[in-house]
């Protein structure tokens, strides 16, 4: 989960690129984004409703659960409060709070208040400007991965220890929603590339897409390396989050080509 998460909040932002920048064009539509409010709006709307439905229901076990802790009134409230208006993630203790996976929604929904700002100004770049702020976006992630690393002392294995000394630190370092913001703007940035690719660019060979996806799942078997000791943190920042990127304008690129892959036609299907 903490490594392929990335993935999500990539392809979040490609799709969010693809849909509200022009194709061909350094702009982005101005029509999708004239109103911020109601794109956000919608945005939150895609997930909302059925996070709200489902913690509804689910919230007696939660109570029951807290109860059982002899939880604080007051604290289970919080976690109410946090839960249904998904700011959990902002809060390194809080969370994975009732329903655990929902630190996602959490996260993307800042990632989706920002995109009204942040899709402009990507759109406006050239292949070179959306290059080199790839690369600065990925020196950012790994810095920050690096820096988690560095206080847990890179130990990947015996992970209940790990946790035990800096529980807070790591939560920080997967769940804080600015480090979404980051894999979410490298995916609007690689999506931006494709889009403005040339007819000279199209004739260009390409990798097929296949490559790229085993080369990214890849990178999960070196958190079965104990000597070489990569954390999920280093593992995301550094191969998985840029190998899958690259994965996505692989099939965006195919998907457009007189004779797609098969990979590409699998995921079209």
């Amino acid at each position: 989960e903490n490594v392929l998460v990335g993935g999500f909040f990539v392809i979040s932002g490609y799709v969010a690129a693809y849909t509200s920048t022009k194709l061909g064009e350094r702009a982005a539509d101005e029509k999708k984004l004239a109103r911020p409010e109601l794109f956000f709006w919608q945005k939150v709307m895609g997930y909302y409703p059925l996070h709200f439905v489902s913690t509804l229901a689910f919230t007696p076990m939660f109570v029951w659960v807290e109860r059982q802790f002899k939880t604080p009134w007051t604290t289970t409230a919080f976690r109410g409060f946090l839960s249904f208006s998904m700011l959990q993630a902002w809060f390194p203790k809080e969370a994975e709070i009732w329903n655990q996976p929902t630190w996602f929604l959490s996260a993307l929904t800042f990632s989706n208040l920002t995109m009204p700002a942040i899709l402009p100004r990507v759109a406006e770049l050239s292949k070179v400007g959306l290059r080199k702020l790839f690369y600065a976006l990925t020196a950012v992630s790994v810095l920050q991965k690096m820096s988690y690393s560095e206080t847990a002392r890179f130990h990947a294995h015996n992970i209940s220890t790990k946790r035990q000394q800096h529980p807070l630190i790591w939560n920080l370092t997967r769940f804080h929603p600015f480090w979404a913001l980051i894999e979410m703007t490298m995916g609007i940035v690689e999506c931006r590339e494709v889009m403005l690719d040339t007819p000279e660019d199209k004739k260009k060979p390409r990798t097929n897409p296949i490559v790229w996806f085993a080369a990214a799942y890849g990178t999960l078997l070196l958190r079965l390396n104990s000597k070489l000791d990569f954390n999920d943190g280093i593992v995301r920042s550094t191969m998985f989050v840029p190998l899958y990127t690259k994965f996505l304008t692989s099939v965006h690129r195919d998907c457009v080509s007189d004779n797609p892959s098969a990979i590409t036609k699998f995921f079209g299907s």
